[in-house]
Protein backbone atom coordinates (compact mmCIF):
# COMPACT_ATOMS: atom_id res chain seq x y z
CA UNK A 1 0.00 0.00 0.00
CA UNK A 2 2.74 2.42 0.82
CA UNK A 3 4.36 1.42 -2.64
CA UNK A 4 1.35 2.63 -4.19
CA UNK A 5 0.94 5.42 -2.52
CA UNK A 6 4.41 6.64 -3.72
CA UNK A 7 3.28 5.56 -7.07
CA UNK A 8 0.35 7.60 -7.43
CA UNK A 9 1.60 10.66 -5.97
CA UNK A 10 4.83 10.81 -8.85
CA UNK A 11 2.77 9.27 -11.38
CA UNK A 12 4.00 5.94 -12.59
CA UNK A 13 0.97 4.19 -14.00
CA UNK A 14 3.00 0.80 -14.58
CA UNK A 15 4.36 0.71 -10.81
CA UNK A 16 0.81 1.70 -9.62
CA UNK A 17 -1.17 -1.10 -12.10
CA UNK A 18 1.77 -3.85 -10.68
CA UNK A 19 0.61 -2.98 -7.03
CA UNK A 20 -2.94 -2.79 -7.79
CA UNK A 21 -2.11 -6.47 -9.43
CA UNK A 22 -0.33 -7.94 -6.16
CA UNK A 23 -3.10 -6.52 -4.16
CA UNK A 24 -5.73 -8.13 -6.03
CA UNK A 25 -3.93 -11.91 -5.69
CA UNK A 26 -3.26 -11.61 -2.61
CA UNK A 27 -6.95 -10.04 -1.40
CA UNK A 28 -8.22 -12.53 1.82
CA UNK A 29 -10.94 -12.36 3.93
CA UNK A 30 -8.53 -11.90 7.07
CA UNK A 31 -7.38 -8.69 5.30
CA UNK A 32 -10.44 -7.52 2.94
CA UNK A 33 -11.30 -4.58 5.09
CA UNK A 34 -8.11 -3.29 5.65
CA UNK A 35 -7.53 -3.37 1.80
CA UNK A 36 -11.52 -1.59 1.30
CA UNK A 37 -10.36 0.83 3.39
CA UNK A 38 -7.01 1.66 1.50
CA UNK A 39 -8.77 1.80 -1.77
CA UNK A 40 -11.12 4.02 -1.19
CA UNK A 41 -8.29 5.76 0.12
CA UNK A 42 -6.35 5.56 -3.04
CA UNK A 43 -9.32 5.95 -5.68
CA UNK A 44 -8.79 2.36 -6.49
CA UNK A 45 -12.65 1.27 -7.41
CA UNK A 46 -11.72 -2.03 -9.28
CA UNK A 47 -9.81 -2.97 -5.90
CA UNK A 48 -12.37 -2.05 -3.65
CA UNK A 49 -15.34 -3.85 -5.60
CA UNK A 50 -12.90 -6.52 -5.63
CA UNK A 51 -12.50 -6.15 -1.56
CA UNK A 52 -16.58 -5.82 -1.34
CA UNK A 53 -16.98 -9.18 -3.26
CA UNK A 54 -14.13 -10.85 -0.74
CA UNK A 55 -16.44 -10.12 2.38
CA UNK A 56 -19.61 -10.89 0.78
CA UNK A 57 -19.09 -14.16 0.44
CA UNK A 58 -17.01 -14.42 3.68
CA UNK A 59 -18.74 -12.40 5.87
CA UNK A 60 -18.27 -14.45 9.28
CA UNK A 61 -14.52 -14.36 8.82
CA UNK A 62 -14.04 -10.68 7.48
CA UNK A 63 -16.05 -9.08 10.24
CA UNK A 64 -13.81 -11.04 12.86
CA UNK A 65 -10.86 -10.18 11.27
CA UNK A 66 -8.52 -7.27 12.90
CA UNK A 67 -8.64 -5.14 10.28
CA UNK A 68 -12.44 -4.38 10.84
CA UNK A 69 -12.36 -2.67 13.96
CA UNK A 70 -9.99 -0.35 12.56
CA UNK A 71 -12.12 0.90 9.13
CA UNK A 72 -13.36 4.13 9.10
CA UNK A 73 -17.36 5.28 9.59
CA UNK A 74 -17.77 5.71 5.53
CA UNK A 75 -16.04 2.38 5.03
CA UNK A 76 -18.35 0.58 7.82
CA UNK A 77 -21.43 2.42 6.19
CA UNK A 78 -20.36 1.10 2.62
CA UNK A 79 -20.58 -2.19 3.53
CA UNK A 80 -23.65 -2.28 6.02
CA UNK A 81 -25.63 -0.92 3.01
CA UNK A 82 -24.86 -4.17 0.96
CA UNK A 83 -27.87 -6.72 0.54
CA UNK A 84 -25.12 -9.40 -0.34
CA UNK A 85 -23.62 -10.09 3.36
CA UNK A 86 -23.80 -13.19 4.03
CA UNK A 87 -24.32 -13.45 7.67
CA UNK A 88 -26.92 -13.15 10.01
CA UNK A 89 -27.87 -9.75 11.19
CA UNK A 90 -27.60 -10.28 15.05
CA UNK A 91 -23.61 -11.77 14.49
CA UNK A 92 -23.78 -8.36 12.12
CA UNK A 93 -24.68 -5.95 14.78
CA UNK A 94 -21.99 -7.83 17.50
CA UNK A 95 -19.20 -7.00 14.92
CA UNK A 96 -20.72 -3.43 14.71
CA UNK A 97 -20.68 -2.84 18.15
CA UNK A 98 -17.18 -4.05 19.00
CA UNK A 99 -16.39 -1.30 16.13
CA UNK A 100 -17.86 1.33 18.09
CA UNK A 101 -16.16 0.40 21.11
CA UNK A 102 -12.76 1.05 19.11
CA UNK A 103 -14.20 4.09 17.77
CA UNK A 104 -15.06 5.12 21.16
CA UNK A 105 -11.58 4.85 22.13
CA UNK A 106 -9.79 6.37 18.84
CA UNK A 107 -11.84 10.04 19.98
CA UNK A 108 -10.84 9.08 23.55
CA UNK A 109 -14.67 8.67 24.38
CA UNK A 110 -16.02 6.57 27.34
CA UNK A 111 -17.11 3.38 26.02
CA UNK A 112 -20.54 3.79 27.38
CA UNK A 113 -24.14 2.94 25.52
CA UNK A 114 -24.85 6.41 24.56
CA UNK A 115 -21.37 6.96 23.24
CA UNK A 116 -21.36 3.47 21.01
CA UNK A 117 -24.48 5.19 19.27
CA UNK A 118 -23.36 8.55 19.02
CA UNK A 119 -19.79 7.11 17.18
CA UNK A 120 -22.61 4.99 15.12
CA UNK A 121 -24.56 7.84 13.56
CA UNK A 122 -25.96 6.78 10.06
CA UNK A 123 -24.63 3.24 10.27
CA UNK A 124 -26.65 2.32 13.04
CA UNK A 125 -29.99 2.61 11.17
CA UNK A 126 -28.40 0.35 8.18
CA UNK A 127 -28.52 -2.38 10.92
CA UNK A 128 -31.56 -4.55 9.91
CA UNK A 129 -33.24 -5.17 12.94
CA UNK A 130 -36.37 -6.99 11.58
CA UNK A 131 -34.55 -9.83 9.70
CA UNK A 132 -33.41 -11.28 13.82
CA UNK A 133 -35.84 -13.58 15.16
CA UNK A 134 -37.74 -12.25 18.88
CA UNK A 135 -34.72 -14.21 20.78
CA UNK A 136 -31.96 -12.18 19.16
CA UNK A 137 -33.13 -9.42 19.88
CA UNK A 138 -34.32 -9.71 22.99
CA UNK A 139 -31.06 -11.34 23.99
CA UNK A 140 -28.70 -8.66 21.84
CA UNK A 141 -29.77 -5.50 21.21
CA UNK A 142 -32.60 -4.79 23.06
CA UNK A 143 -29.88 -5.18 26.22
CA UNK A 144 -27.50 -3.33 24.60
CA UNK A 145 -28.78 0.26 25.46
CA UNK A 146 -27.43 1.69 22.18
CA UNK A 147 -31.18 1.32 20.79
CA UNK A 148 -33.79 4.34 22.75
CA UNK A 149 -36.51 2.81 24.30
CA UNK A 150 -39.27 3.90 21.31
CA UNK A 151 -36.88 1.68 18.76
CA UNK A 152 -36.83 -1.22 21.20
CA UNK A 153 -40.99 -1.18 21.67
CA UNK A 154 -41.69 -0.26 17.75
CA UNK A 155 -39.40 -3.78 17.11
CA UNK A 156 -40.98 -6.12 19.85
CA UNK A 157 -44.22 -4.63 18.20
CA UNK A 158 -43.06 -5.52 14.99
CA UNK A 159 -41.89 -9.02 16.36
CA UNK A 160 -45.43 -9.69 17.67
CA UNK A 161 -48.36 -8.03 16.05
CA UNK A 162 -50.43 -9.07 12.91
CA UNK A 163 -50.21 -6.58 10.80
CA UNK A 164 -46.61 -5.32 11.60
CA UNK A 165 -46.63 -1.96 12.57
CA UNK A 166 -44.11 -0.14 10.04
CA UNK A 167 -40.40 0.53 11.93
CA UNK A 168 -37.51 2.88 10.73
CA UNK A 169 -35.28 0.17 9.99
CA UNK A 170 -34.76 -1.79 6.77
CA UNK A 171 -36.98 -4.79 6.47
CA UNK A 172 -35.25 -6.09 3.49
CA UNK A 173 -33.48 -9.61 3.37
CA UNK A 174 -29.61 -9.71 2.64
CA UNK A 175 -29.46 -12.14 -0.17
CA UNK A 176 -27.15 -14.36 1.13
CA UNK A 177 -29.40 -15.22 3.91
CA UNK A 178 -32.78 -14.84 2.60
CA UNK A 179 -36.08 -16.26 4.38
CA UNK A 180 -36.54 -17.48 8.21
CA UNK A 181 -33.77 -19.60 9.50
CA UNK A 182 -35.16 -23.64 10.32
CA UNK A 183 -33.85 -26.44 11.43
CA UNK A 184 -34.76 -30.09 11.12
CA UNK A 185 -33.36 -33.04 13.42
CA UNK A 186 -32.49 -36.20 12.61
CA UNK A 187 -32.72 -38.34 15.55
CA UNK A 188 -35.98 -39.54 17.82
CA UNK A 189 -33.97 -40.29 21.03
CA UNK A 190 -30.49 -38.90 23.15
CA UNK A 191 -28.36 -41.52 24.91
CA UNK A 192 -25.15 -40.74 26.80
CA UNK A 193 -21.40 -42.09 26.61
CA UNK A 194 -20.10 -41.26 22.79
CA UNK A 195 -17.05 -41.48 22.91
CA UNK A 196 -14.06 -39.55 20.41
CA UNK A 197 -11.31 -41.06 18.68
CA UNK A 198 -9.72 -37.74 17.07
CA UNK A 199 -11.22 -38.74 13.71
CA UNK A 200 -14.64 -36.51 12.13
CA UNK A 201 -17.41 -37.71 13.06
CA UNK A 202 -19.27 -37.46 9.59
CA UNK A 203 -23.07 -37.90 7.52
CA UNK A 204 -23.76 -37.23 4.06
CA UNK A 205 -27.31 -35.38 3.40
CA UNK A 206 -28.99 -33.76 0.16
CA UNK A 207 -31.79 -31.41 0.91
CA UNK A 208 -34.47 -30.63 -1.40
CA UNK A 209 -37.04 -28.32 -2.00
CA UNK A 210 -39.60 -27.59 -4.95
CA UNK A 211 -37.89 -26.16 -8.01
CA UNK A 212 -34.26 -27.49 -6.85
CA UNK A 213 -32.11 -29.25 -4.49
CA UNK A 214 -29.23 -28.60 -2.59
CA UNK A 215 -25.64 -30.56 -3.10
CA UNK A 216 -24.34 -33.21 -0.84
CA UNK A 217 -22.84 -32.46 2.17
CA UNK A 218 -20.66 -33.79 4.61
CA UNK A 219 -20.56 -32.19 7.83
CA UNK A 220 -16.99 -32.82 9.54
CA UNK A 221 -16.10 -31.62 13.09
CA UNK A 222 -13.35 -32.73 14.90
CA UNK A 223 -14.83 -33.22 18.50
CA UNK A 224 -12.58 -33.76 21.36
CA UNK A 225 -12.66 -34.08 25.03
CA UNK A 226 -14.62 -36.84 27.40
CA UNK A 227 -17.19 -38.84 26.63
CA UNK A 228 -20.73 -36.53 25.48
CA UNK A 229 -24.16 -36.97 24.40
CA UNK A 230 -25.31 -38.88 20.78
CA UNK A 231 -28.83 -40.00 18.65
CA UNK A 232 -30.52 -42.67 18.25
CA UNK A 233 -33.23 -43.92 15.90
CA UNK A 234 -32.26 -41.54 13.22
CA UNK A 235 -34.37 -40.78 10.13
CA UNK A 236 -33.27 -41.56 6.90
CA UNK A 237 -35.63 -38.71 5.53
CA UNK A 238 -36.60 -36.00 7.47
CA UNK A 239 -39.33 -33.23 5.87
CA UNK A 240 -39.84 -29.74 6.81
CA UNK A 241 -43.15 -28.09 5.98
CA UNK A 242 -43.14 -24.13 6.13
CA UNK A 243 -45.96 -23.23 8.91
CA UNK A 244 -46.91 -20.18 6.40
CA UNK A 245 -46.81 -21.12 3.02
CA UNK A 246 -47.46 -24.73 3.34
CA UNK A 247 -43.39 -25.34 1.46
CA UNK A 248 -41.92 -28.56 1.96
CA UNK A 249 -37.80 -28.91 2.43
CA UNK A 250 -36.84 -33.03 2.32
CA UNK A 251 -33.26 -33.81 4.06
CA UNK A 252 -32.45 -37.28 3.07
CA UNK A 253 -29.47 -38.64 5.03
CA UNK A 254 -27.09 -41.50 4.07
CA UNK A 255 -23.72 -43.33 5.03
CA UNK A 256 -20.70 -41.62 4.48
CA UNK A 257 -18.24 -43.88 3.77
CA UNK A 258 -14.61 -43.34 5.47
CA UNK A 259 -13.21 -43.23 8.96
CA UNK A 260 -16.40 -41.46 10.77
CA UNK A 261 -15.77 -42.15 13.99
CA UNK A 262 -18.68 -44.84 13.97
CA UNK A 263 -21.59 -41.84 13.08
CA UNK A 264 -24.28 -43.00 10.85
CA UNK A 265 -28.29 -42.77 9.62
CA UNK A 266 -29.04 -44.87 12.92
CA UNK A 267 -26.83 -43.36 15.29
CA UNK A 268 -24.28 -40.81 16.32
CA UNK A 269 -23.28 -37.06 16.20
CA UNK A 270 -24.27 -34.45 13.53
CA UNK A 271 -28.45 -34.39 15.07
CA UNK A 272 -29.48 -31.54 13.36
CA UNK A 273 -29.72 -29.55 9.64
CA UNK A 274 -29.67 -25.73 10.57
CA UNK A 275 -31.65 -23.69 6.96
CA UNK A 276 -33.47 -20.95 5.56
CA UNK A 277 -36.85 -21.22 3.61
Amino acid sequence: MTTLYTAKKYAVPALEAHCVEFLKKNLRADNAFMLLTQARLFDEPQLASLCLENIDKNTADAITAEGFTDIDLDTLVAVLERDTLGIREVRLFNAVVRWSEAECQRQQLQVTPENKREVLGKALGLIRFPLMTIEEFAAGPAQSGILVDREVVSLFLHFTVNPKPRVEFIDRPRCCLRGKECCVNRFQQVESRWGYSGTSDRISALGTRPGGSGPHGVPTPTPQGPDSHYGTKGLRKVTHESPTTGAKTCFTFCYAAGNNNGTSVEDGQIPEVIFYT
